[in-house]
């Protein structure tokens, strides 16, 4: 006897308006007299079920049954569980929430009422109509609904010794997730079988039972025979009734009627005869039925047990089931998968049961939902696997980012997902650094100003001097496509060092051809100046490159800038002066696809050799090695880039010889500058780019010729200029210092590279492709001081000479053999007090 169950669920007699929850519309049907109502919490505006129960006095006998199944469904999930030493709730009993009493007024009486207030269900007549399933599909939701209202009826039965009494189609509902449960406990009772001989009812209430659920020995009100039955008997007699609906699709109204087997499965049919037997003795137990039919073996049951027990299985199950999972979803009703199965993955996903193959199963079932269910059920476990420390997980959600991408929120993407992406970018995996590359390509867009220029490009920085080369092209790629997401400051700062300095000095072919296609699809971002002095006589130099798509690349991009100039020119004869920004210009077709990804030589190639700088004497007779292909995906290139509009975070600061500098150039964010320190991008061996124009093309010229010349030494043999000692490193020598080559020294003094410290000076920005400074037989001409006047003198090729003496292929010092400048920017091995 349940002593612990003494409390009858009486309300307060306050009245129903402190009750906590608005009822809604009710259900077509329910069981019993009560009425099932749709409702809401009041405090949160969540769903619940509200079931109410009226009488004209407290003593109606339906009232006093009522209160006992509130009574019951109270503790059928706790006391009955508590008997077996089980603390939580029944997963197959509906969950109980509320329950009062109130008067409720109805005219000019008052009736009594009592509220049951549950988990939202719908009673399981309504949600098969509206599931409207056929055939095999029917059979495996209706097998799977059967299993569990079958564990529920055991669990009362064998493990409680209570009888429910009135198993039948209403007092089974069905749950959000289309999970089966058991409620309409007015008539259950204690299973009383100390007193075989005693002809007392056992069930109090058993009258709200209809004739036709009733078997033989209710029927006959036999309490003795009830009493030597098993505790399941009157209840196994209900699972054949439910069965009987399910597949006949009709309520029962005779007990007759369960002799037609027509409409049961054959596979069910055995068990089904077996739970109708005449004796009570020989009916089956309920928990036999789960174990023993064969109609319980079906994909749906399967998959869903497997994953209820999934944190039991070891890898190998778990993979291969997630492996098998998209096909058998596939055949599946769509509504289970979404409403059952999907539920089930995500939270096995969250607490870390899943494998990484299951996100791959939660993003294609997640592709099935509406774009709004999608937001609220599968992207809040995305956002929490970001901070999964599986490798394997962070691989996946960086392979689909794609297809989830879009539906972020710019606010999660730069406060949950960044800070978490971004840690890929350092990872020891150079497949994990590419993937976290590439998903930059979604995420930019939603990044704030703040973490683009404190945070994005200091690690892009980093990418595009990686030891991949593949890395080091996308890196490219990726900054040419994110250009219209930049402010207008950063843009400055950034783009033309990115792309000249590194990109086109790479030994990489593909990245040279990328600097070049990205420096023609940002062409609207720079002004004239830039063009003519930093863009166009770096691009020139790569005509003559090794590689036949390096040289089709440069040749177009010289045209379109040739272009920009031409239409600048035209401006200005025709007296406008608003001329400060280059007129993009529609792209040529070699140059339209800058969006497609370089071929990776980490996923398909292995690494890919580097091409190295050839010199003039050679590059003649120098192989084109086949290399990948950059614009591999030139069909989903369809990005635009206009020019953002700058913020306030946009404005620039004044030059300070003590501000912090990073890779491009002077930060122009303050607050910027507040927040990182010296934690900058990266590009902080490249003087800024003044706002005033450099000098005219004349006056760089004119200032060249007038340098002093001096009487040449004794020239020095091959073997002296090998011993001669290297400059020493110093130790805030700048990042791009290893492929910056001294101005030219005379032949008798060791080179002797020092930091610039001239806000504009830029000869040590061509150091290192350019061609050393004309030399007659008799007086060389002396080099002057680095200043921006000599920015035209540093690049200009010399006239044939013998003796003319070529820049050293390491960037310091001189060399022993007559080469053309290296086109590749060289690997860095140190690191700079500047740098990251």
């Amino acid at each position: 006897m349940f002593k612990f169950l003494k409390e009858v669920v009486a309300g307060s007699g306050s009245g129903i308006k402190d009750f906590p929850y608005t009822i809604g519309e009710p259900y077509a049907s329910a069981w019993g007299s009560w009425t099932h109502h749709r409702g809401t919490s009041k405090d949160d505006g969540s769903p619940v079920s509200i079931f109410s129960l009226s009488g004209n006095n407290p003593q109606d006998r339906h009232l006093v049954a009522g209160r006992n199944g509130v009574k019951r469904l109270r503790t059928a999930n706790e006391a009955e569980a508590y008997r077996i030493n089980y603390r939580v709730r029944h997963p197959n009993i509906l969950s109980f929430l509320h329950s009062t009493e109130a008067e409720v007024p109805d005219g000019p009486s008052v009736k009594h009422t009592i509220y049951i207030v549950t988990e939202p269900v719908t009673p399981l007549s309504e949600k098969l109509k509206e599931l409207n399933l056929g055939g095999t599909q029917r059979n495996e939701y209706f097998a799977w609904g059967l299993h569990q209202i079958s564990k529920a009826v055991s669990f009362l039965n064998n493990d409680c010794k209570l009888i429910h009494g009135n198993v039948c189609l209403t007092s089974v509902v069905v749950t959000q997730t289309l999970d089966w449960k058991l409620h309409a406990f007015d008539v259950l009772s204690e299973f009383d079988a100390n007193n075989e001989a005693s002809n007392s009812p056992m069930l109090q209430f058993e009258w709200l039972v209809g004739t036709q659920y009733k078997p033989m020995e209710l029927t006959k009100a036999d309490w003795v025979s009830i009493r030597k039955s098993p505790p399941w008997a009157i209840d196994s007699w209900g699972l054949g009734c439910l069965i009987y609906e399910l597949f006949s699709g009709a309520k029962l109204t005779r007990t007759e009627d369960l002799r037609n087997t027509a409409p049961i499965p054959k596979s069910l049919l055995p068990d089904y005869q077996r739970l109708l037997s005449s004796t009570p003795s020989r009916r089956m137990n309920p928990s036999k039925l789960i174990d023993n039919s064969e109609f319980f073996q079906n994909k749906l049951v399967e998959t869903i047990q497997f994953m209820e027990v999934l944190n039991l299985k070891d890898s190998v199950e778990k993979d291969s089931f997630f492996r098998k999972l998209p096909n058998i979803a596939e055949q599946l009703p769509r509504e289970i998968v979404l409403k059952k199965l999907l539920p089930v993955l995500a939270s096995a996903l969250e607490f870390g049961s899943a494998a990484a193959p299951a996100l791959v199963v939660l993003l294609k079932m997640g592709s099935w939902l509406p774009a709004d269910q999608f937001s609220a059920k599968v992207l809040p476990t995305i956002v929490k696997l970001f901070a999964s420390n599986d490798r394997a997980i962070r691989v996946s959600l960086l392979q689909h980012i794609d297809q989830f991408g879009e539906s972020l929120t710019a606010q999660t993407v730069d406060e949950q997902v960044f800070p978490h992406v971004a840690n890929g970018f350092s990872d020891t995996s150079a497949f994990l650094r590419e993937l976290t590359l590439k998903s930059m390509l979604v995420l930019a867009p939603k990044l704030s100003q703040r973490t683009i220029s404190g945070s994005l490009l200091k690690y892009l920085s980093k990418l595009q001097v990686d030891e991949e080369p593949a890395i080091r092209t996308n890196t490219t790629i990726l900054l040419g496509n994110i250009a219209n997401y930049m402010n207008d400051g950063t843009r400055k700062r950034v783009l033309i060092n990115a792309f000249t300095v590194r990109a086109l000095r790479d030994t990489f072919p593909p990245a040279r051809a990328a600097g070049i296609m990205a420096l023609s699809v940002t062409s609207s971002y720079y002004e004239m100046t830039e063009i003519a002095t930093r863009i166009l006589p770096n691009i020139v130099v790569l005509t003559f490159d090794p590689d036949s798509d390096v040289r089709t690349k440069a040749f177009q991009a010289t045209d379109q800038f040739l272009q920009i100039a031409k239409q600048h020119h035209e401006k200005l004869n025709m007296g406008d002066n608003s001329t400060s920004e280059a007129t993009s210009i529609q792209l040529k077709p070699g140059n339209a696809g800058l969006l497609g990804w370089a071929m990776s030589s980490l996923t398909q190639k292995g690494k890919g050799s580097d091409h190295g700088p050839v010199s003039s004497a050679n590059a003649s007779n120098s192989q084109v090695s086949a290399s990948p292909n950059v614009t591999s995906d030139n069909q989903s290139s369809t990005v635009a880039f206009a020019p953002s509009t700058s913020s306030s975070l946009d404005q620039t600061a004044p030059a300070s010889a003590s501000s912090s500098v990073d890779g491009w150039g002077e930060i122009e964010n303050d607050n910027t500058q507040e927040e990182d320190g010296s934690d900058k991008e990266g590009w902080d061996d490249v003087d800024p780019f003044d706002d005033k124009p450099p000098p005219s093309l004349l006056s760089n010229i004119q200032a060249a010729q007038k340098r002093p010349v001096v009487q040449p030494k004794q020239p020095v043999s091959n073997s002296s200029r090998l011993n001669q000692p290297k400059a020493p490193k110093p130790e805030d020598d700048p990042l791009w210092g290893p492929i910056a080559a001294p101005a030219p020294k005379n032949a008798s003094k060791s080179a002797d590279i020092k930091p610039s410290t001239s806000h504009n000076d830029e000869d040590g920005l061509w150091g290192s492709i350019a061609a050393p400074p004309p030399k007659s037989a008799g007086k060389p001409l002396k080099p002057a001081a680095a200043n921006s006047d000599d920015l035209w003198g540093a690049i200009a090729a010399p006239p044939p000479s013998t003796k003319a003496r070529p820049l050293a292929s390491s960037g310091r010092g001189r060399g022993t053999k007559p080469a053309q400048p290296k086109l590749g920017a060289q690997r860095i091995g140190r690191t700079s007090s500047t740098g990251m």
